[in-house]
């Protein structure tokens, strides 16, 4: 009996390969799928392939959490001659990248084209086809390296700022029934980033004038400057004193002592939360030649935005020792700086440490209080301020014909003067109790910034192989970004252990 030409078919059919039946069967495989976070609140409706990749379910548990539907989106409806690769799915694969340490664009794409699953997780758009039993085409669907690395440089870092929000807002919820003071107390501190240049290769034949001429920019990266990571004053250990340059005086017997990178910096609000670890509330970058305290007031109105509220202590290393960062944590209608204060330790910049009397002004050494001759305003420096000048009671408001009591060395010149901000931060500045517990106990938080550059350091933010100001901005907010999700899945892992502890042990004996 002779078949008829479908049964024939079917008989064909069985005795194709096994992996080309399985990819007849899964024409059904979606293409379109939801994102990364529904797709985490529902991962037994993935198709079997990706349940099956510990690499892609090990980054749908990493990365789902952030609400990826609201993500600030690119325009895709506009017409380029070709399909808008969305930039959800690239951020997700950048996270990818500074997770598993991958120093090139092209290593990354590599790294998703050797694993399909993630890149159906991570939601690029797929390119079918039936020659691979996924049903796409990962190289395909993939864009090339050159366009990874156009896309770092060109999506607006107000994108990226949106997963820090979403990162604060979930650790501030997780925790929210365990401790009641999370993002109370903060640190800042910033973290050097040397730029691939080489001006900073110490084996790269340059003269010194030329390697750190600020004025000479250079090719490599445009956006770099110059900058000194720490600078110290020594005195010469030589016994005859070095020549004073005639361009640029100094001191004979001092020698500066400084490190020079071209480079950025990133400007990192951290705070700590006992027994449970350090977040990130707050990151910028700019370039290396700004100064410290230009990161105060951009970082804090981030961290104010995201927590809901003022933070109520503050630690800072020296460089914040300015009058407004007193002035910013200090609470109206409060007398004592133990209410909230800001721990910086004190930078002597000449004179004496001055003290005050009940009405503000501030006492000379004989222990007279010094009033106030006139006020004008300054402009020249980062933040514009009232200041005043305050001037010896002896000779103003009128001469009263008595003499200095300590016959200070500036009696003779018209008595003792200062000039101070009339604002309570100038004040403030000098009343800290730096030997007080509570003050001590508050600039402890500066270790949380240390372990967070710690682990910034680990994912490569220091020597970044990027040569664009944009790109290394992007890629630092990133990695703060992953230190906060790594950090999620910490504190979840630790309240599920706690909860499984607590559980009746239901072993049959």
């Amino acid at each position: 009996m002779t078949s008829t030409p479908i049964v024939s078919h079917f008989r064909s059919l069985r005795q194709l390969p096994t992996r080309c039946w399985w990819l007849m069967t899964q024409r059904s495989l979606p293409l379109q799928r939801p994102d990364l976070h529904h797709l985490a609140l529902n991962p037994t409706g993935l198709p079997p392939f990706v349940r099956q990749s510990s690499i892609a379910m090990r980054y749908l548990r990493l990365l789902g959490p952030p609400a990826w539907h609201r993500f600030p989106e690119r325009d895709l409806e506009t017409d380029w001659g070709m399909p808008t690769m969305p930039f959800g799915p690239f951020v997700a694969a950048c996270l990818v990248k500074l997770d598993q340490q991958l120093s090139y664009m092209s290593t990354l794409r590599q790294y998703l084209v050797d694993h399909p699953a993630l890149t159906w997780i991570l939601g690029f758009p797929l390119v079918s086809s039936s020659a691979y039993p996924w049903g796409f085409d990962v190289d395909a669907s993939l864009p090339t390296q050159r366009h990874f690395t156009r896309m770092l440089r060109r999506i607006p870092n107000a994108s990226l700022q949106f997963l820090l929000d979403e990162t604060v807002r979930l650790l501030q919820a997780e925790l929210h029934s365990e401790v009641d003071d999370f993002g109370q107390s903060i640190s800042l501190d910033t973290k050097h980033i040397i730029a691939w240049v080489k001006e900073n290769n110490p084996k790269a034949y340059l003269k010194d004038s030329e390697r750190f001429d600020k004025n000479r920019q250079p090719n490599g990266d445009p956006d770099c400057r110059l900058g000194c990571k720490r600078r110290r004053n020594q005195r010469a250990s030589s016994k005859e004193p070095p020549p004073t340059p005639p361009d640029n005086p100094v001191p004979a017997n001092t020698v500066s002592i400084g490190e020079y990178y071209w480079g950025y910096a990133s400007g990192v609000v951290a705070t700590k939360v006992l027994h449970w670890g350090e977040f990130v509330l707050a990151e910028l970058t700019q370039p290396f030649d700004q100064p410290d305290v230009s990161y105060f007031f951009p970082l804090m109105a981030d961290v104010e935005r995201r927590l809901g509220f003022r933070p109520w202590f503050g630690a800072f290393d020296a460089a914040f020792d300015a009058f407004y960062v007193y002035e910013h944590f200090h609470r109206d209608g409060e007398s004592s700086w133990e209410s909230a204060f800001a721990a910086i330790p004190f930078s002597q910049r000449g004179g004496h440490k001055l003290t005050f009397d009940e009405n503000g002004w501030p006492l000379c050494k004989a222990g007279l209080s010094m009033p106030l001759r006139y006020t004008f305003w300054s402009k020249t420096t980062l933040v514009h301020h009232e200041r005043g000048r305050y001037v010896c009671p002896l000779l103003f408001p009128e001469v009263t014909g008595r003499t200095c009591p300590i016959n200070h060395k500036r009696w003779p010149k018209g008595g003792c003067t200062t000039t101070i901000p009339t604002g309570i931060g100038a004040r403030i500045r000098y009343q800290v109790d730096r030997d007080s517990e509570i003050y001590k106990q508050v600039y402890k938080q500066r270790t949380a910034n240390e372990r967070i550059n710690s682990q910034a350091v680990e994912l490569g933010i220091e020597r970044p192989r990027i040569r664009n100001g944009a790109a290394i901005a992007n890629q630092n907010t990133l990695i703060y970004v992953l230190i906060n999700l790594r950090a999620l899945q910490r504190v979840r892992q630790k309240k599920a252990n706690r909860r499984a502890a607590t559980l009746p042990d239901r072993t049959v004996e």
